[in-house]
């Protein structure tokens, strides 16, 4: 079996750390027979409560102790352990790497808008280059940086407004999806998995495409990521039916009792 990551094998102690730790004996005085194992106090006098989330021993001051009785568990909200938390974490993770797509569509699609509104006037100037001969970069002893910019100049001449307007337009549709599932996927909403899923599915044909015309390793890891996230969703939320039943384990995980 492959070893799994610090953070997947111990997630309870990486968001206690960002946080802090859950400890009832913190701020209960009496503790019931549900939470008795949860406090204790050492040879020294000093008191420790065990943190719910994690299973760390934290000291607790006997100052800071309310009059507070919890006879049974379902007194106090338990944190999510194991599997639920792992889960949480990773909806979160593939919500800021939406969010991220969704700020790079929206300056797209600015930079589009920006262009239409300018259009005219940059291809005035870049007519003028290409007529005067590109101020040099035109001829037989061109250099190879001077060929690109050419061929640039000339890509500005054959624009249109209609496709620039088109383009942002997209750019747009796609930076509000990815907005939208990034908000939901980090309030963990069912709907917002269904939407990733099918938004990812469908964008996967278009990067295989533009893979298979020119292979760089933005394009692959774009590839690789997109895809490891559409099995995920689909595999371990059991979307659509796939994945088999939920587990009683995927949907709590319970205290430990010693």
């Amino acid at each position: 079996m492959a070893p799994r990551l610090w953070w997947s094998r111990h997630p309870e102690t990486l968001v206690c750390g960002v946080r802090g730790h859950v400890v009832p004996a913190a701020w209960a005085r009496d503790l019931g027979p549900d939470w008795a194992h949860l406090v204790t106090v050492t040879r020294a006098g000093v008191r420790l409560g065990r943190c719910i989330r994690c299973d760390a021993w934290i000291e607790t001051p006997e100052d800071g102790v309310a009059a507070v009785t919890l006879e049974t568990l379902e007194q106090a909200q338990i944190p999510r352990r194991g599997r639920p938390l792992r889960d949480a974490i990773v909806l979160r993770l593939i919500a800021v790497e939406r969010a991220v797509h969704s700020v790079a569509f929206g300056l797209l699609a600015l930079g589009l808008v920006v262009l239409r509104v300018d259009l005219r006037g940059l291809q005035a100037q870049a007519r003028t280059l290409t007529r005067n001969g590109g101020g040099g970069l035109a001829g037989p002893g061109q250099t190879a940086s001077q060929s690109t910019i050419v061929r640039e100049l000339e890509r500005i001449l054959n624009l249109h407004r209609g496709t620039l307007g088109l383009l942002a337009l997209v750019a747009l549709g796609y930076c509000v999806v990815e907005g939208t599932e990034a908000v939901g996927l980090w309030l963990e909403r069912r709907w917002a998995e269904y939407l990733t899923a099918i938004a990812t599915a469908g964008f996967l044909p278009f990067e295989v495409h533009e893979l298979a015309k020119r292979v760089s390793v933005v394009r692959v890891s774009a590839l690789v990521v997109n895809a490891a996230v559409l099995i995920y969703l689909v595999w371990r939320k059991h979307l659509f039916g796939i994945g088999g039943r939920i587990l009683e384990e995927d949907r709590v995980a319970p205290l430990r009792t010693a």
